[in-house]
């Protein structure tokens, strides 16, 4: 043999040494080795990382929204920690030496100030600051639309009902730590925000005043807003935000995730991926994606040129100074509120005008995040579900959905109101009736369309699954009646379509005591509203009919 020969001998079967042995592990293995072990005899580790390993995770899209969430916010950590280092969380007032020319010599805030000196003379600043941004807002829509694609396709539902109080939670404390960071910079458009919420939070009755002076000490803009707004953004918020994103990553595991239905998949048995080594490195690798969309749009997009707005003064304010899109909500509410609903009592006034939209708000969030328990006591349901439903199949539920985003979009419209007159060649007047009418009229046309579509397309499956797809071919049978081929349904198809609950509405019964009380008699009216229009599955004896008939 060789000499070359040798050395490839050697190489396939791996050999450290001329005779063949193995190769001893080298000095960093041997440590890695022992620093594992070291952990793993005072914690039990390995068990844990292997039971987590074994976990299948379903393979489908909709599961992703979720996945953006978590990296998005890991950006939000990363970049954050780099912009603490030079901000300052500072009311006091300064004149600006800077390298953008236009605001040399204007008095602003440190705050303003530090958030120039990051935009322009601190090297990759502007770009981090764009990645934070940018990283925030997709943080929040993707919880929105994952808590949508779990609404929709009914994952809330035993034993799930906390997960989504825990995600619910999560989504506000995005929304909270979004609107405290947005506020920070101490520019025209975040001081305009501010000015909001102080008006808003001034016209509670009673206490509005206190919190007032609490959060911005003193008369606005006041001289602490900004530090405590601060210390909300980078401490407590973020840790609510990791500790809510705990809770529902352990409830995950806890309750297994849950499925659409198919081929081999069961409430007990989930089709998938292992986490480890599989999922972990999709999951890597999705993760450096999602990082890199975000770079390349900070990097091409500009978001809040705060050295376009310079600092916060009332005079200068106009049309086009929009919150973030996640707080639009609260200014539309504000913006449709006829005129004239004040009056007084007394020496004091009451602010019906903001008042009302902080009703209608608190009302909507808390109706969002009490609906499981609101749907699970009209059905009467009380057991496990880990198979998620098309929505087409629970048409009440979809048509509630529906409705609720109508009446979310509205609200969301309406903070654009003087965009959209200006756009439009509109008065600000009729944009303003119109985007009225689509809040109170528009959620009862969205709810009536989508039940109606949901009908229709179970209506559409249910042919389909007695009859096949329509191929187009048609045959002269020897009788000489024509008639047109159908292509018969593959099992995936078939288990697409014909697995899923059909509910009854529930009975109206005497209680223990023998009386219907009128909560019974609610329930009732509900159960039937809720159950009363829908189209039964196909039975397997339509289904064995039509087979038998399709073979003649």
């Amino acid at each position: 043999m060789t000499t070359r020969e040798r050395r490839h001998h050697r190489a396939v079967r791996g050999t450290g040494d001329r005779r063949g042995r193995p190769a001893a592990p080298g000095r960093g293995m041997r440590v890695t080795n022992w620093a594992a072990n070291y952990i793993d005899e005072r914690t039990g580790m390995s068990g844990l990382v292997k039971e987590l390993g074994r976990k299948i995770f379903p393979d489908h899209w909709s599961y992703m929204l979720g996945e953006v969430a978590l990296y998005s916010f890991i950006v939000i950590l990363l970049s954050g920690t780099f912009l603490t280092f030079f901000f300052q969380a500072s009311m006091a007032e300064t004149v600006y030496h800077g390298s953008y020319a236009p605001l040399e010599g204007i008095k602003m805030s440190s705050a303003l100030s530090s958030t120039l000196h990051i935009s322009f003379d601190v090297r990759g600043g502007l770009l981090l600051r764009q990645i934070h941004h940018w990283a925030a807002l997709l943080f929040v829509a993707s919880i929105g639309l994952h808590m949508l694609r779990i609404f929709f396709t009914g994952a809330f539902r035993k034993p799930r009902e906390i997960n989504w109080i825990v995600g619910f939670t999560l989504f506000v404390l995005a929304m909270a730590e979004g609107f405290t960071g947005y506020s920070l910079p101490d520019d025209l458009l975040s001081g305009n925000g501010l000015r909001i919420i102080y008006g808003m939070v001034e016209g509670v009755p009673v206490v509005g005043t206190w919190i007032d002076f609490l959060l911005f000490g003193g008369e606005f803009p006041g001289d602490a807003i900004v530090g405590r707004l601060y210390t909300l953004h980078i401490l407590l918020l973020p840790a609510a935000v990791v500790a809510a994103i705990g809770i529902h990553l352990v409830l995950l595991v806890v309750n297994k995730h849950t499925q659409f239905a198919g081929p081999g998949r069961t409430e007990k048995n989930v089709v998938g991926v292992p986490i480890m080594p599989v999922f972990a490195a999709k999951a890597g690798g999705f993760f450096f994606i999602v990082f890199g969309v975000i770079a390349v749009v900070a990097a091409t997009v500009t978001i809040n040129p705060i050295w376009d707005y310079g600092p916060y003064d009332p005079s200068p304010i106009s049309a086009g100074t929009q919150p973030d899109w996640y707080i639009g909500f609260a200014d539309g509410a504000l913006r449709l509120v006829p005129p004239g609903w004040e009056f007084m009592i007394g020496p004091y006034t009451v602010s019906l005008n903001i008042l009302i939209p902080i009703i209608v708000l608190v009302m909507f969030l808390v109706v969002v995040g009490a609906y499981p328990f609101f749907e699970a006591w009209i059905t009467g349901d009380q057991r496990e579900h880990h198979m998620t439903d098309r929505p087409r199949n629970a048409p009440v539920r979809t048509a509630i959905g529906a409705a609720g985003v109508t009446f979310y979009a509205a609200l969301w419209a309406a903070a654009s109101s003087d965009i959209l007159a200006t756009h439009f060649k509109m008065s600000v007047e009729w944009v303003t009736h119109i985007i009225q009418f689509a809040l109170i009229v528009g959620p009862f046309i969205a709810y009536f369309l989508a039940k109606r579509i949901c009908l229709g397309l179970q209506k559409k499956d249910r042919e389909i699954a007695l009859h096949g797809f329509e191929s187009g071919r048609i045959v002269r049978l020897p009788g000489g009646e024509y008639i047109e081929v159908h292509r018969q349904l593959s099992e995936y198809e078939r288990w697409r379509l014909l697995t899923y609950d059909d509910y009854q509405p529930l009975m109206l019964r005497p209680n223990e005591r023998g009386r219907i009380t009128n909560a019974a008699r609610l329930r009732a009216r509900m159960s039937r509203w809720f159950f009363e229009d829908r189209i039964a599955p196909v039975t397997k004896g339509e289904l064995e009919a039509s087979h038998q008939h399709g073979g003649h």
